[in-house]
């Protein structure tokens, strides 16, 4: 399994104390990194402050990816990580939403997303997907090296 966080975007308090109770579960739970909003994501990942000391703020192996976000969208995100020139274009970013609509599902596998899951309807689910989601995509996914000319990311707004 990776060393490197999940990083988890979910503005809505009582979603993210469920999911991340999910993760915590696990025999061998990720670290999780919480933001709140499509700007900070934004800005964590390029490094921008308060996020630019990389030992205290990795960068993630994926992201869960919510749609509906305070400031920037998860399509905002998504679009924003799919066009840098970077590594970083190639970061599992997973869409995590309560939308089961097919135009979100299918503009978000347009924008470039690596995987679209609804958020289960019970505890249950919940953490079955957990399970799941640990053992493909932090077990058997091959992560890609976002490491080489992270330094040149670019700010859009």
């Amino acid at each position: 399994m990776n060393n490197e966080p999940v990083l988890l975007v979910e503005d809505d308090p009582a979603d993210a104390r469920l999911i991340q109770r999910a993760f915590a579960k696990l025999a061998t739970a990720p670290a999780m990194i919480r933001l709140t909003n499509g700007d900070d994501v934004v800005s964590y990942l390029a490094g921008e402050p308060p996020y630019e000391n990389r030992t205290s703020y990795p960068l993630p192996c994926v992201i869960l990816l919510d749609i509906k976000l305070p400031r920037r969208s998860g399509f905002e995100v998504l679009q924003w990580v799919r066009r840098q020139p970077t590594a970083l274009n190639r970061l599992p970013v997973i869409m995590l939403t309560s939308s089961r609509h097919s135009v979100d599902i299918n503009r978000a596998y347009d924008l470039g997303a690596n995987s679209y899951l609804t958020k289960p309807e019970s505890g249950s689910q919940l953490d079955e997907l957990a399970t799941r989601f640990q053992s493909y995509w932090l077990g058997l996914n091959e992560s890609p090296d976002l490491h080489g000319g992270v330094a040149t990311i670019k700010r859009e707004k």
